[in-house]
């Protein structure tokens, strides 16, 4: 039997019993009761992520104060991997001389540390991937003291590509997951996992079922407002497959690269937000301006975002480039964000009584950090191009 058809009898039967035993969707998970919040490597660093770069970059969310806003995770993506040892075990390349100390160093400054894999013989950048190795991997993961695991479809795609039907391709994908999520439960460490598949054969919809705390529902998204609302604005209709331990992921944060404007960089926290997306920022936190320390940590952003109930925000009206969307809060409140999506500045009208409220409401503008009073009669707004206007209102 060929190495492919090897590979294909085994996930076969991988997802043969993945379908016999597979848990509920939503069922409790204890991992991720938030979306998660932290920093990843590759927006900024790609393959120049090192062990010095992830030090200075735990030291500089403790500085900055984006530990005490709620920044948890610090996650090393591509590129650090070595070769296997004689016994099949993943080792790290120079860039990386000792990973369980660089896990010690990021805990001690009261963060958690995450790294990166492929269900594939190799990674996105053709480093080694977990294959055939999962249940070793995952014993390596916590004997370093990992605390998240981003796991990368790419390696994947030349089983899947052999596979005789795109149905036989997504049991191929489906198989995978599960045995990674067994594997990093036999270990007996809490450990986020985290699906990175881009959205195909709509894992909103089963993420759940193979133990995902979050899932990419997206391609990658890059430093530029276009490819940032494309896939901001293209999660409409998402909300309701997500929750508590099980959240959509649109990709990380670009705030702070400086492809995008201080407007659009205020949408993409806001949609963010609104959408209870994990907020990964992807910048070099070591050289932030202070503009870029305020967006990334606007304690009434991350509220909303971090909001106790769970429940992600929606669309509920778009008229030509303006569009509404709105967000339950957990005190009874709602976050509204009205987006401009042209590159000039309109004024549009938003009548709150058509967000679901019945009487005058009090507003917060959470940008402006302003209270806007008691407002009874549809609120007239000029919009910056490309940016927005994000409240806090109750009644």
């Amino acid at each position: 039997m060929s190495v492919s058809k090897a590979y294909l009898a085994c996930f076969a039967l991988a997802a043969i019993s993945f379908l016999s035993v597979q848990p509920a969707v939503g069922q409790k998970n204890d991992l991720a009761a938030r979306p998660p919040m932290g920093w990843n490597s590759w927006n900024h660093f790609a393959q120049k992520v090192d062990d010095a770069s992830v030090r200075a970059q735990a030291e500089a969310m403790v500085s900055s104060g984006m530990r005490d806003a709620g920044y948890t995770y610090i996650n090393i993506d591509d590129t650090w991997e070595g070769e296997r040892d004689a016994k099949g075990n993943i080792q790290t390349n120079s860039k990386f001389p000792d990973m369980k100390a660089l896990a010690d160093f990021v805990h001690s400054k009261g963060l958690k540390l995450g790294i990166y894999s492929s269900p594939g013989a190799k990674t996105c950048a053709k480093y080694e991937g977990s294959l055939g190795h999962e249940l070793q991997d995952a014993r390596t993961y916590a004997a370093w003291g990992i605390d998240y695991l981003k796991y990368d479809l790419c390696g994947l795609r030349t089983e899947m590509r052999a596979a005789p039907t795109p149905e036989a391709a997504n049991k191929i994908m489906v198989a995978a997951y599960v045995k990674m999520r067994d594997a990093l439960r036999n270990t007996g460490r809490p450990i986020v996992y985290s699906l990175c598949q881009y959205g195909e054969d709509a894992v909103w919809e089963w993420g759940p079922t193979v133990g995902a705390n979050l899932w990419r529902t997206t391609g990658d998204i890059t430093d530029k407002y276009a490819k940032m609302a494309e896939i901001g604005f293209g999660q409409a209709g998402l909300g309701r497959f997500a929750g508590p331990g099980h959240w959509n992921d649109p990709d990380m944060l670009e705030v702070g690269n400086g492809g995008m404007s201080l407007n659009e960089y205020r949408t993409h926290m806001s949609l963010w937000a609104i959408l209870a997306a994990p907020l990964l920022a992807g910048n070099d936190l070591s050289t932030m301006t202070p503009e870029t320390i305020a967006l990334l940590t606007n304690r009434d952003v991350i509220a909303v975002d971090q909001d106790s109930l769970g429940k992600q925000g929606d669309r509920v009206s778009a008229e030509g480039p303006i569009e509404i969307w709105t967000r339950s809060l957990a005190d009874g409140s709602k976050a509204v964000g009205v987006f401009n999506r042209h590159p000039s500045a309109l004024t549009t009208r938003v009548d709150f009584s058509k967000l679901g409220f019945t009487r005058p409401v009090k507003a917060k503008d959470i940008w402006q950090s302003k209270d806007l009073g008691s407002i009874g009669a549809p609120y007239t707004v000029t919009v910056p191009g490309h940016g927005v206007l994000f409240l806090r209102v109750s009644q």
